[in-house]
C-alpha cells in the first residue's frame, strides 16, 4: 500500500483566509462530514512570500528534497554555500514547517509538493 502523498499549500491572505477555513471545517464536522486534512502556510502578501521563501531557499528546499535527509554540514557542501548561511535558511524554514529536523539532528523535506495560490 502507498503512502498517501503530502501536499503543502502557499498561499497569500490574511486572517480571514484561515478563520474561513475554520469556519468551513467546523461547518463540515457538525454537519457530520468526513475530515479534511489540509496543509496551509499562509502569507499577509505576496512580498513577504518572496522575501521569506528567497529563491536561495528554494534551491535548498529542492536539494534537500531530492538527497532526502542529512546534516547541515552536508547540505551546505553540496550546495557550495556557506555552513552559517545554509544554518540561517534551514532553520527559518523549519519555523515555516517546510523542513522537519530529525532526533538525530538532521533535516528533511517532509513534503510531497508544494502548491501555491495566489489570489488578490
Amino acid at each position: 500500500m502507498s503512502k498517501p502523498s503530502r501536499l503543502l499549500q502557499v498561499r497569500i491572505g490574511g486572517a480571514g483566509d484561515a478563520l474561513d477555513r475554520f469556519e468551513a471545517a467546523w461547518n463540515r464536522q457538525a454537519q457530520g462530514g468526513k475530515p479534511v486534512s489540509l496543509s496551509v502556510l499562509s502569507f499577509g502578501d505576496l512580498p513577504l512570500l518572496l522575501r521569506t521563501l528567497t529563491p536561495a531557499r528554494w534551491v535548498l528546499l529542492e536539494a534537500l528534497r531530492k538527497a532526502g535527509a542529512g546534516s547541515i554540514y552536508e547540505l551546505a557542501k553540496r550546495l557550495g554555500r556557506d555552513y552559517k548561511n545554509v544554518h540561517t535558511d534551514v532553520s527559518k524554514l523549519v519555523e515555516l514547517g517546510l523542513v522537519e529536523r530529525g532526533e538525530d539532528g538532521g533535516v528533511a523535506v517532509p513534503w510531497d509538493g508544494v502548491r501555491a495560490e495566489l489570489g488578490f
